[in-house]
């Protein structure tokens, strides 16, 4: 028996059914035994599977959904890691990311503002909180990042070149976009379709498992679907990406 932390995490028993149900029937013809424990560490979906096409499951598990590093020791420099922001820290200008790492002490990734502001801004001298702010930059939000050093018992960490680029994306394709977290793909869809956004909402990227980017059609407003939509889904967390306003203030050099 192997056991396993999936690159999930989840807020609610429905969501650790939804993850149950899932793997279940994509090893519908295999030979494994696959149960979840729940999230009793940070909210991270733990997993136990054994049975002799283990190794299958675990290639398809480690692809299609990722899994945590657990141990410090397990985690180089260089290596890009995938996380959810815990905490904005103003007081230290860092972002904390959890990236998995919770053997011998549960240990975050720590990006300071000077590699942010060099990533996103041209090294313009912004505030954590305005950057933030305008890349909706949130606790929860999934993160990839590379790390940069590691000291005995700290981990310090940057963007990596593909959240750079996603980010800087954003940004320059004057779209909106409608951050939904700690919901499903499937009640994303039905509300959509129920309060008649498919008009407005031209894409939904999927940022993890159970967090989306609605991508937004031209001079439609982010901030005014939280209403129609937050109706319907009373657990989940909104975040407004507003690229209009991220582009502007960074062509007039203005906070960014």
């Amino acid at each position: 028996m192997t056991n396993i932390a999936l690159l999930i995490k989840t807020w609610n028993g429905s969501q650790l059914r939804q993850i149950d149900e899932l793997l279940h029937n994509q090893f519908a013809d295999l030979d494994v035994d696959l149960k979840i424990i729940g999230n009793p560490i940070n909210r991270w979906v733990q997993a136990s599977i054994e049975g002799e096409d283990q190794t299958i499951a675990m290639a398809y598990i480690r692809k299609e959904i990722g899994t945590c590093p657990v141990s410090f020791d397990a985690v180089d420099v260089g290596m890009v890691l995938k996380g959810f922001v815990s905490k904005i820290d103003v007081e230290k200008q860092r972002l904390l990311v959890d990236v998995g790492v919770f053997e011998p002490k549960p240990t975050q990734a720590a990006v300071y503002l000077p590699n942010l502001q060099l990533q996103l801004t041209n090294n313009r001298d912004v505030t954590l909180k305005q950057l933030t702010t305008a890349y909706a930059i949130t606790e929860g939000l999934p993160l990839s990042l590379k790390i940069v050093s590691k000291d005995p018992d700290t981990l310090t960490a940057e963007l990596s070149d593909e959240q750079t680029l996603k980010l800087q994306g954003w940004q320059q394709s004057l779209l909106d976009r409608l951050i939904v977290m700690r919901t499903s793909k499937e009640l994303v869809s039905e509300v959509i379709e129920r309060t008649r956004l498919d008009r407005d909402v031209i894409d939904i990227e999927h940022l993890g498992l159970f967090e989306f980017a609605l991508v937004c059609k031209l001079g439609t407003d982010a901030a005014g679907l939280i209403p129609r939509m937050g109706r319907y889904m009373r657990n989940a967390v909104f975040v407004v990406f507003d690229a209009k306003k991220v582009r502007f203030e960074r062509e007039l050099g203005l906070t960014l």
